[in-house]
């Protein structure tokens, strides 16, 4: 893939990221809002039934039912102690100051009952006024027999007064604490948990408030739309802390939103990495191409030279000059023959085709060959070898394990600094092989993918040094194939340290 193909692809992802972000933020936004509605009108009708509910108690308190005592009472007299009870809780009497103040034993021939429900609201009160304007008994009683009250207790057919009436003429003030009691139980059962404040306002504009500072520091009001509130009064609903609520509500569309964005970032960048790691490939490829031209053209280019000069140049059959050319033939031959093996070793590094012919060997001995030989091909370069003690043994194949160490300790001389030191330990019934130099140009990327598979360190468009990326990939299957591990560190110097069981 070309770079600017590839660049596009990765702007392309970004987008995709961002404008998957911004529409799950937009829709957390939107969802936050419609459930803040939600909730403010939830509120609304929990005040609405919190009002219901306290002139619903104070209608099953003081509803007032009567009758007379005596049955054979006449009309006349029976309308006058009527017309009597009615004065006292005229909405204009001084004297009255709300039910509790009435008292039966001032009214002969009638008594006043409590708890009493009433199953008309606007009948009664609409009978109640006509009643209150006529003033005559049988007004009354006709107003009983068209709503088919009856008295559960005397089963006289005399009407009731319903509190919610008379106190929304009466009363002018409100128990706030009650009302903010049964608010409670209201949002409670909503699972609703916010700080609140009531306020009461009536009609005359005098103010009832229950939490005066959290009015203050609140933003948020609502107020009862309930009928039985007294006339051009209102009640109102501060509130503040509603955000834990909200978010409680909306958390699970939060965490489902949360993973479905998760997934689609994963995804994209999964993929991301996918196309990288092709590309990376490909360029792998691409070198492995280029370094097996330049590492097979050499050797035969100097076997055709060889034979040129043989049919050439050797016309007078000089044995010494046809041993020659027939020596750096067969020299060149087995370098192709050392190559091709190579990379056909390498296909089968992966599967469990290569048996290893473990025997008892000895490491001191492998290593110290190996730093001999390649201290005699690099005289410049300072070459140690360090061990704890003389002889370390192992099981395990010499011929592998040699090629394993002499890629490492081959590597430190093409690519690492003059000073290489090679040790060996023991600990943990496990030895440690250190192969060390003074170079530390190896980067992080490069360290990740140093053991893969035709990986070369990028040197530029230069082939001063050969080979084929499959070294060090060699080295670490041959090692895990033993049962060790290998890893590499750079600090001030680079180090491949070998772990290898001595069982």
């Amino acid at each position: 893939m070309k770079n600017r193909s590839y660049l596009v692809l990765i702007y392309f992802i970004s987008v995709v990221i961002l404008v998957t972000l911004s529409i799950q933020f937009y829709w957390n936004i939107k969802n936050y809002e419609t459930e803040r509605f939600r909730l403010i009108d939830e509120l609304q009708a929990s005040l609405d039934n919190a009002v219901d509910n306290y002139y619903t108690i104070l209608a099953q308190k003081n509803t007032i039912d009567f009758f007379s005592d005596q049955i054979s009472t006449p009309k006349n007299a029976l309308s006058v102690q009527i017309d009597s009870l009615i004065k006292k809780i005229d909405i204009s009497s001084q004297e009255f100051k709300g039910i509790d103040s009435i008292n039966p034993q001032n009214i002969k021939g009638i008594k006043v009952l409590r708890g009493k429900a009433i199953d008309s609201f606007v009948e009664l009160k609409d009978s109640f006024d006509e009643f209150n304007k006529k003033s005559t008994l049988d007004t009354l009683l006709k107003t009983a027999r068209h709503l088919q009250i009856k008295d559960s207790v005397s089963k006289n057919p005399w009407s009731v007064f319903t509190s919610k009436v008379v106190i929304s003429i009466t009363e002018d003030t409100l128990q706030l604490e009650k009302m903010d009691s049964l608010l409670d139980a209201e949002l409670q059962r909503r699972d609703i948990n916010i700080a609140k404040s009531l306020e009461f306002i009536n009609s005359k504009g005098l103010k009832q408030i229950v939490n005066q500072d959290i009015k203050n520091r609140s933003g948020q009001r609502t107020y009862s739309t309930s009928s039985f509130l007294p006339k051009d009064s209102s009640l109102n609903l501060y509130f503040t802390n509603i955000k834990a609520t909200l978010f409680k509500r909306i958390i699970g569309g939060i965490i489902l939103s949360t993973i479905l964005i998760s997934a689609v970032i994963v995804c994209l960048l999964f993929l991301l990495k996918i196309i990288n790691r092709q590309k990376q490939l490909a360029e792998v490829k691409n070198d492995l191409i280029s370094n097996i031209t330049h590492e097979f053209k050499t050797p035969i280019a100097t076997i055709s030279v060889a034979l040129e000069g043989i049919k050439n140049f050797n016309t007078e059959n000089d044995p010494v000059k046809t041993g020659n050319y027939v020596n750096t033939s067969t020299a060149q031959l087995d370098k192709l023959t050392i190559m091709v093996e190579k990379l056909l070793e390498t296909a089968t590094l992966d599967s469990n085709e290569l048996s290893l012919n473990k025997e008892e060997i000895n490491l001191n001995e492998i290593l110290k060959n190996l730093v001999q030989k390649h201290q005699t091909l690099a005289p410049q370069k300072s070459i140690k070898f360090t061990s704890f003690r003389e002889n370390n043994w192992i099981m395990g194949d010499a011929f592998h394990l040699d090629n394993a160490f002499n890629n490492l300790l081959d590597n430190a001389v093409k690519y690492g600094g003059d000073a290489i030191e090679v040790s060996l330990n023991s600990a943990n019934e496990s030895y440690t092989i250190s192969f060390t130099d003074s170079d530390n140009t190896l980067n992080k990327t490069e360290i990740k993918q140093i053991f893969e598979k035709f990986y070369r360190v990028p040197k530029g468009n230069t082939h001063d040094v050969k080979g084929f990326g499959i070294g060090l990939y060699y080295t670490k299957k041959i090692i895990e194939k033993h049962g060790g591990s290998i890893s590499v560190s750079v600090a001030n110097q680079t180090t491949f340290k070998i772990q290898l069981p001595n069982a």
